[in-house]
């Protein structure tokens, strides 16, 4: 069971955004894989979305940012490696709010579709987008590139 105040540090940790995808949360990224909370310390557990992702100093630093300003405790962010992060572990909300922005969420049917006009007429420009996790497509009807996250 989640206390009150763990309640409240996941909705706090809700603020904090993807660097790369600025209207992800990291808890809808699914990278937050653990909060734990004591009388003087808030100790928060990540997982990178791939080994040397550049974005995870900047996630840390947010963490701990926002959690300082709201609670009157230090704060700890630990890095997890294992298991690996998964696709898997991103939200429904987290997925729709990828393809509103443009990109394809990852999926286990091999139909990716063009979250521009939601043809599945697309081909593969490039296995690497504009960062590592994503893969470039274009539309085949509306002819608009837009990046796939690969499921991993």
């Amino acid at each position: 069971m989640v206390s009150g105040s763990c309640q409240h540090i996941w909705q706090v940790l809700e603020q904090v955004k993807d660097p790369e995808i600025p209207v992800l949360s990291l808890p809808d990224l699914g990278v937050i894989r653990k909060v734990q909370e004591n009388s003087t310390e808030i100790i928060v557990t990540i997982s990178p979305t791939y080994s040397g992702c550049p974005a995870m100093e900047l996630m840390e630093q947010d963490i701990i940012t926002l959690l300082a300003d709201e609670f009157d405790k230090r704060v700890l962010v630990k890095t997890q490696l294992s298991p690996a992060w998964s696709t898997d572990w991103i939200t429904e909300k987290g997925k729709k709010q990828l393809f509103a922005y443009g990109i394809m969420p990852p999926t286990k049917s091999k139909e990716i579709i063009c979250p521009q006009c939601r043809s599945a007429q697309v081909e593969l420009i490039s296995q690497f987008g504009s960062t590592a996790c994503k893969a470039l497509y274009r539309c085949k009807d509306c002819l608009e590139p837009f990046d796939y996250f690969k499921c991993h």
